[in-house]
């Protein structure tokens, strides 16, 4: 499979709304004393790819003090803020109440809570087209749960979907911004002049 055939077929698998940053890696050819053309066996045809890595989050890892409120709140009951992100990221299929218990019980069971919170930070990941950074997502949420969660929250508030509003909020907030536009496109009614 040539260069060319593997960057049409990453270009396919992504969403044409949001261009991904590719690097190209290249061998560079030995010269030979005979000038000869010799094929090149596969494994040098592996370094010549466009490798995808995705677009920058919002915000740091570390940039807890962005929003205050949502860092405290994380930093003393992180399995409500849990909740919040995952029931935005299944669209309203899980419940905050349903999710943060999961959570709750799997950090008093055996600290390992962190499994389901990569799991949902990976569904961030693909769904925005991210970048995995600084830190794996299993890294970032063993060692750095809290700061892992407060990004998650920020970055989905950066992008419209607040958590904290729940995802029947987000819903009538957008339906809200409809209707406002639709009242924008009326044109006013026909209007006369009088004498």
């Amino acid at each position: 499979m040539g260069r060319h055939e593997i960057t049409e077929e990453i270009k396919e698998t992504l969403p044409s709304d949001q261009p991904a940053i590719t690097t190209t890696t290249t061998q560079p050819q030995a010269s030979s004393s005979n000038h000869s053309e010799t094929p090149q066996d596969s494994s040098t045809s592996l370094l010549d790819v466009d490798l995808v890595i995705g677009r920058p989050w919002t915000s740091g890892l570390f940039d807890c003090r962005q929003d205050q409120t949502n860092s405290i709140a994380t930093a003393f009951v992180p399995c409500a803020t849990f909740g919040q992100i995952s029931e935005v990221l299944d669209e309203g299929k899980s419940t905050c109440r349903g999710r943060s218990s999961c959570y709750f019980f799997l950090m008093l069971a055996s600290y390992s809570q962190w499994i389901l919170s990569t799991e949902y930070r990976t569904k961030l990941r693909k769904k925005f087209n991210l970048e995995e950074a600084p830190y794996t997502d299993v890294v970032s949420h063993i060692f750095c749960p809290c700061c892992s969660l407060c990004q998650e929250f920020r970055e989905l508030k950066n992008r419209g979907l607040d958590p904290a509003l729940g995802w029947k909020g987000i819903l009538a907030q957008q339906q809200g911004r409809q209707a406002d536009d639709e009242q924008l496109n009326v044109p006013p009614p026909n209007q006369a002049m009088s004498k």
